[in-house]
């Protein structure tokens, strides 16, 4: 007689999705290692993950529903017709530990209300009864590389990250992929800041942390910056430095600038195109634009 994974979650065998994941929330709790002291609750954890592990997947649930324990792990002819003409056997992985991440999204969902030996921290709000109270995970914090023509024009970078975000249930949760969309504004510095509130992965007891980018200028072939100057260093022979010449350069926005040097070179010039040819001014040095999200 195979394993009766029902029984094991103590629920029947018409039970819908929503209660299996309760029931298998319910005794993960309960039957915790780091909570239970049971001699046999690391077994009973393991028990409960993989009773959830087959119940929660349809395809799985169906075949055990059909054909019981040794039909699944020892494999069943398939109904539709295929050159491989029976399934893969299932085997648990063995580690509860991984069912349990999956479905909370993080090992330990009471950790902070447990010390590094399991035992219960007082909080002074009457322990697990408190656990409305959450933390916010630390920022998030990135480098968003921009060139200078982006940083000249302004633009639009969009983002793509991937978090874990809470299924409807508010205790499971999937990793689904999500668009930030960054208005990048003319003039903007190094160093300015873009934040992303609460975009992080999501817990069923934690704040998501804040996602921050942080403006890095890329390196120019032909331009170096100066807050919002745009210096160009040009190597001028012997023969044009002692009489007189024209420097031509190429601006950001491909217009062709001829700059007159009437005066003798002394050893090195470095000459500074005019102020309204470097970059648009920035509002404040460090702006914190409001960011968009798809």
């Amino acid at each position: 007689m195979g394993q009766d994974y029902y029984s094991v979650l103590q629920i029947t065998r018409n039970s819908e999705d929503a209660q299996i994941k309760k029931a298998y929330r319910k005794l993960a709790l309960k039957n915790h290692p780091l909570k239970s002291s049971e001699p046999a609750a690391v077994e009973t954890f393991r028990q409960i993950a993989e009773a959830y592990d087959v119940l929660s997947d349809p395809v799985k649930r169906g075949i055990y529903d059909k054909f019981g324990e040794e039909g699944l792990k020892g494999g069943v002819p398939l109904e539709f017709g295929s050159q491989t003409p029976w399934t893969t056997g299932y085997v648990f992985h063995g580690n509860p530990g991984k069912v349990f991440h999956e479905f909370f999204g993080g090992d330990n969902p009471f950790s902070e209300f447990f010390d590094a030996e399991g035992n219960e921290v007082d909080l002074n709000f009457g322990g697990l009864r408190g656990r409305g109270v959450k933390k916010q995970d630390p920022p998030i914090e990135r480098d968003l590389y921009l060139s200078l023509e982006d940083l000249f024009f302004g633009c639009t970078k969009k983002i793509k990250i991937s978090r874990r975000v809470l299924n409807e249930d508010r205790y499971s949760s999937t990793i689904k992929d999500k668009i930030l969309m960054i208005d990048v504004k003319p003039g903007w510095r190094q160093g300015t800041r873009i934040t992303f509130e609460k975009e992080g992965d999501q817990g069923p007891n934690v704040i998501p942390a804040d996602i921050v980018f942080y403006v890095k200028e890329k390196l120019h072939p032909r331009f170096r910056r100066e807050k919002d100057n745009l210096i160009f260093v040009k190597p001028i022979p012997l023969g044009k430095a002692l009489t007189c010449c024209t420097v031509e350069v190429k601006t950001l926005d491909d217009r062709l600038l001829n700059i007159p040097i009437n005066d003798i070179v002394q050893v090195l010039l470095q000459g500074k195109l005019s102020a309204w040819e470097g970059l648009p001014c920035s509002p404040t040095p460090s702006p914190s634009p409001r960011p968009q999200v798809l």
